[in-house]
């Protein structure tokens, strides 16, 4: 049975549209922090490697170069406390959402399958399950699920740092969803695109944990894969370099399906990837400049009244009214300063009081907003 397209939801970003028209009437000009992408050059070490690399006459193989996987299993160890990550549970893919979106049809899930995702959340979870015909839950926490569909539970998504509410799952809470997943024969899958984006103790000095760590697995991959891009912390968006790692019985049974799809990245962009990893100064670099606009956009939100809540770690501040308006209203009244932020409605029923607005302005968009946001 195909799936309906009746069903999907409404892509939500047009939605904003006549925000953004409200927004651009502002004298000034419109300050676009909506969506977190990335305005800053993407480094040298990256576009080098991908020139080089551009005499690329033969098919790509679709589970990578070994240079490639070697290269995301070193930085695991590296920075992710996971050491001894074994090459072949690595597959690039062409940037994290395509396979957000294709993963419950990979693994196979259907009618009757459930697929448990944060309360509040980057809106793929949810289509990726319509997608699949599987159905869409949201829960914080084994116990939130539904008694009556836990046994129905095949893929429980997790994402820390949380995308758009910035919040960091210690190692105690990503054993927990594992020991219960295990229990009930399902997957879990980690999101963990902005893990090198800490903003706040203990994660700044401690890292963010990876679900692979081997605290968290008792030592084990069984069941357990984790997705990183490079877009946010390399700049490369628009690269599409992205991968899944973790169970090696699942990454050869993803990458099978993916042969037979076409889904092959382009060597070069491989190529941009390895260097990209083997590289941290940029990384480090980038960090300070989203650091110095999040104290600029954190310290003008909160001098305007606002509230913020997570926002430990990410590209973006989740915030509030003290009323805790509707998002919509938030959104209106934003606009009306020649600013565009994205509604917390996006992400679930739960973000309804919520707004989120990027760091990934320019220093002088950022520097304007904040002026507009003390001058209200």
């Amino acid at each position: 049975m195909g799936f309906d397209a009746a069903a999907l939801p409404v892509f939500p970003w047009d939605l904003l549209e006549p925000y953004r028209r409200r927004a651009a009437q502002y004298p000034d000009g419109l300050i676009d922090l909506s969506v977190g992408t990335p305005v800053d050059p993407t480094p040298e070490v990256l576009r080098e490697a991908l020139s080089a690399a551009s005499d690329a006459a033969g098919y790509p193989a679709t589970i990578g170069t070994a240079g490639l996987r070697q290269a995301v299993a070193d930085h695991y160890a590296a920075w992710r406390g996971v050491p001894d990550l074994p090459p072949q549970g690595v597959l690039p893919t062409i940037g994290s959402k395509e396979l957000v979106a294709q993963l419950p049809s990979l693994l196979g899930l259907g009618l009757g399958d459930v697929v448990v995702h944060p309360v509040v959340a980057y809106p793929t979870y949810d289509v990726g399950a319509r997608l699949a015909g599987a159905t869409p839950v949201p829960a914080n926490s084994p116990e939130q699920i539904p008694a009556a569909m836990r046994d129905q539970v095949k893929l429980v998504w997790l994402n820390s740092p949380g995308n758009p509410d910035g919040r960091v799952a210690g190692r105690s809470d990503l054993t927990t969803w594992v020991e219960w997943a295990r229990r009930h024969g399902a997957v879990v899958a980690s999101d963990e695109c902005y893990a090198a984006l800490a903003w706040e103790e203990p994660w700044v000095s401690a890292g963010v944990p990876s679900l692979l760590d081997p605290q968290v697995g008792d030592g084990s991959l069984d069941g357990l894969l984790s997705l990183y891009s490079l877009s946010k912390q390399s700049n490369a968006a628009g690269y599409r370099a992205a991968w899944l790692v973790g169970d090696p019985r699942l990454v050869a049974r993803i990458a099978g399906l993916r042969k037979h799809m076409g889904m092959m990245m382009p060597a070069p962009v491989q190529a941009a990837m390895a260097a990209g990893l083997a590289d941290h100064a940029h990384v480090a670099a980038q960090r300070e400049v989203y650091g110095r606009r999040r104290r600029v956009l954190l310290g003008a939100v909160r001098e305007a009244g606002y509230v913020l809540e997570g926002s430990a770690a990410g590209l973006y501040l989740w915030f509030t009214t003290p009323d805790r308006q509707d998002c919509w209203e938030t959104v209106a009244d934003l606009a009306g300063l020649g600013i565009l932020v994205a509604p917390g409605a996006f992400y679930g029923e739960a973000g309804r009081a919520f707004v989120r607005m990027a760091l990934t302005g320019t220093d002088q968009d950022v520097a304007a907003a904040a002026g507009r946001l003390a001058g209200a």
